[in-house]
């Protein structure tokens, strides 16, 4: 469960630039929001190949 809490708190703390960019308009944060979701993305990815592992084992 610990995969989760990180998974949560990631996405918690993309909120600031979320709101920047889409609330102010701020196209720095509009890059870190793109970025933050590539990372998501490839944790996700992870996330899913071991899930998938632990249950083939």
């Amino acid at each position: 469960m610990s995969r989760f809490g990180d998974l949560k708190g990631y996405v918690d703390s993309m909120e600031d630039d979320f709101n920047k960019f889409y609330n102010k308009g701020n196209k720095a944060a509009g890059t870190r929001v793109r970025k933050a979701m590539q990372d998501l993305k490839r944790t996700a990815q992870d996330i899913r190949v071991e899930v998938q592992s632990m249950k083939n084992a």
